[in-house]
């Protein structure tokens, strides 16, 4: 059935920017505080009060404007938009309507063959936010807090070209790792500091367009994503029902992953913008602009081309270490001191990254140094240690140790032993050991392979090339069984 209909989706995704104050105001900007004390006479919008621009916002709107690719517009005007609600203390958002600071941009998602999709941006404009209602402390009594009132916003309003569940899903997951590597937002949905609204319709492959619904209240990517699929199958359902899609917006219920009508939208929201009167237009040039961009980091897709072309890591591997800022800088640093980059990114992906989880610290803080990862990543290329001995044995002595991996292996007598000679006198110990199971391998159980190798590794105490003796080992049998 789902196979007859296409989904037409578009996303409005709402960043709230970390600068210290508000966008119009002196407040201060701090997530947590006590209900109604990062307040003041501008941002409660009382008579006589005037709004000044926080260029943070702007430096900010242009960062995200870059990396997107969007233009950047050179004179930025802004707009009231009106409307009422209890926690909008001035009765109208400070926001941009006929001059977004960006336009175009695009996302760079998988469609469903897995093949790259270049979701394009209409517009990023910055706004302010409105206050919070809280319904669900007091039982008989809705509670407002205006600590929000006035917190800087970007919105982002996506082409309506997603066409699953899962292509929005890595659309906000691509907008989140951005503001983040950026440093304008901290992306935390649970917090509401990222907040996406989606309008979704579907559609008879090739007909016109359906009716657009709007569905609210998703605090996480995941929740995004069941939301979407809900909303399709709900919508799908209905037209084969016989049934029509009414144009409203919905809420997000998570206990039970279902939508839910809010309010039915018969008419557009007449907002009544016009130019806002008390703040004056914003000027850029190409000088500013250009300062602006010498000053971003490396973005996630850069890093990906370069950790795939340059450093030959799988799509998978590179996605793993792009995932987060932090520890995609400190693996591109490391590539410059080893060229072992496959290497690099398993002991990263793996042992040390299992360390920071356990000891609830960044990357930035391993006190191990990345000469000391690199002098690991040395040895064993080298195959002068084991892969085991590296992740169990050395690294945890790094941790509270400046020695390289060579130092502390050589003092603990770790270094494999990979003579050719020493090798081939320890397999023939092991063959000679077991001569009945010889004549077992000779007659297909070739799982005895591990019992050898093990003999082996026990000799040697355990300071074999494994990889080596392994192969030795089967050729060595192999004679045998000729």
């Amino acid at each position: 059935m789902e196979k007859k209909y296409e989904a037409t989706i578009g996303l409005e995704v709402h960043a709230q920017l970390s600068t210290n104050t508000k966008a119009y105001s002196g407040d201060q900007n701090i997530y947590g505080a006590t209900p109604n004390s990062k307040t003041s006479i501008i941002s409660l919008g009382h008579p006589g009060t005037l709004p000044k621009s926080n260029l943070k916002v702007v430096e900010y709107a242009i960062k995200l404007g870059i990396a997107v690719g969007a233009d950047i517009t050179k004179k930025n005007e802004f707009a009231r938009k009106n409307y009422f609600y209890a926690d909008l203390p001035k009765g109208y958002q400070i926001t941009q309507d006929t001059s977004p600071i960006c336009k175009g941009g695009t996302i760079l998602v998988k469609d469903n063959n897995g093949e790259n999709k270049k979701i394009n941006i209409t517009r990023i404009h910055m706004e302010e936010d409105a206050g919070k209602s809280i319904h669900d402390i007091d039982p008989f009594s809705t509670l407002i807090d205006l600590n929000r009132a006035g917190v800087p916003l970007l919105e982002i309003v996506s082409e309506p070209e997603i066409r699953s569940a899962e292509e929005a899903y890595q659309y906000i997951n691509e907008i989140r790792k951005l503001v983040r590597y950026l440093d304008i937002c901290d992306g935390n949905m649970e917090e509401g500091s990222l907040r996406c609204d989606a309008n979704i319709s579907v559609r008879l492959k090739g007909d016109k367009l359906g009716t657009k619904v709007e569905v609210k209240n998703m605090n996480s990517t995941r929740n995004l994503k069941k939301a979407i699929e809900y909303e399709i199958n709900r919508q799908i359902k209905t037209i084969e029902n016989g049934g029509k899609i009414k144009h409203e917006t919905r809420s997000f219920n998570a206990s039970n992953n279902t939508t839910i009508s809010m309010r039915h939208k018969e008419n557009a929201n007449d907002y009544r913008y016009f130019p806002e009167p008390d703040l004056p237009p914003i000027f850029l040039n190409d000088e500013y602009i250009n300062y602006v961009k010498s000053k971003l980091p490396p973005l996630p897709n850069y890093l990906f081309e370069k950790f795939t072309n340059d450093f030959g890591l799988s799509d998978y591997d590179a996605r793993l270490m792009t995932d987060e800022k932090d520890m995609a800088l400190y693996f591109n640093e490391l590539c410059d001191i080893t060229n072992n980059y496959k290497l690099a990114a398993n002991l990263i992906n793996g042992v040390i990254k299992s360390y920071l989880n356990e000891n609830a610290i960044a990357i930035n803080d391993l006190t191990i140094t990345k000469e000391q990862i690199s002098s690991i990543i040395n040895l064993l290329d080298e195959g002068k240690i084991s892969s085991t001995i590296a992740k169990t044995k050395i690294f945890p002595l790094m941790t509270k140790s400046n020695k390289l991996a060579y130092e502390i292996a050589q003092e603990k007598n770790w270094i494999q032993e990979s003579d050719d000679d020493k090798i081939n006198e320890y397999i023939k110990l092991a063959i000679n050991k077991y001569p009945e199971k010889v004549i077992e391998y000779k007659n297909g159980k070739k799982g005895l392979i591990g019992l050898f190798m093990g003999e082996v590794m026990k000799i040697s105490k355990g300071k074999v090339d494994p990889k080596k003796a392994n192969k030795t080992l089967l050729n060595e049998l192999n004679k045998e069984i000729e």
